[in-house]
């Protein structure tokens, strides 16, 4: 596919917003009601909740983060769409282990599971941004915001050691989890502030 010349490439981010939308879709479905009425039939479902919660604030930093990621760009390939696709099929992979984590908590393989999917996710996001600085070039809006990404690198290590620790003690893995999420509750704002430098 020859580069073209866009402004925002509105078919790429609607459709990565609708898949999007159908991860967080599929792992809402995955909630079911006790068969009880009383609040202790909700405790069992406890693991499942947290699981949900912490895949949902996930996703939504993945979305958060993918919008400003694509306002940098000025040119669309094919390289480009294929490492989105990718980052996509990465988490689309998010409903699964988050359902079967949730049924399984504190066991090995499941949370071991979980976190390769994270740490996919994260090098999936990583290809995309780099794919997208090879295409618009070392002296781009995306290459000066993220700088050398030690923020990036940061969380990509956190979940590498979420794995190892899955078959020491799953409860670290979630700490992990939980810590990387934290540090990107926020929207990045380094790429938000490029834009603004520039305009």
């Amino acid at each position: 596919m020859n580069k073209e010349e866009v402004n925002i490439p509105p078919r790429l981010e609607l459709f990565s917003d609708a898949v999007f939308a159908i991860i967080i879709t599929i792992m809402v479905l995955e909630l079911h009601p006790p068969e009880g009425t009383g609040i202790a039939d909700l405790i069992p479902l406890a693991p499942i909740f947290l699981a949900y919660t912490l895949s949902f604030v996930n996703v939504i930093i993945y979305w958060n983060n993918h919008h400003h990621l694509l306002k940098t760009m000025n040119k669309l390939t094919g390289r480009v769409m294929w490492s989105n696709a990718f980052l996509l099929f990465c988490l689309s992979l998010m409903p699964f282990t988050t359902s079967w984590m949730g049924l399984h908590p504190g066991e090995t393989i499941p949370t071991a599971l979980y976190a390769i999917v994270f740490t996919s996710a994260a090098l999936a996001y990583t290809l995309l941004q780099n794919t997208i600085i090879a295409v618009e070039g070392d002296k781009s809006t995306l290459a000066k915001a993220i700088g050398s990404d030690r923020k990036g690198k940061l969380s990509l290590l956190g979940y590498i050691l979420s794995i190892v620790f899955a078959f020491i003690d799953p409860l670290i893995s979630y700490l992990l989890f939980t810590v990387v999420a934290l540090m990107w509750i926020w929207p990045d704002k380094r790429i938000e502030k490029q834009i603004k430098k520039e305009s």
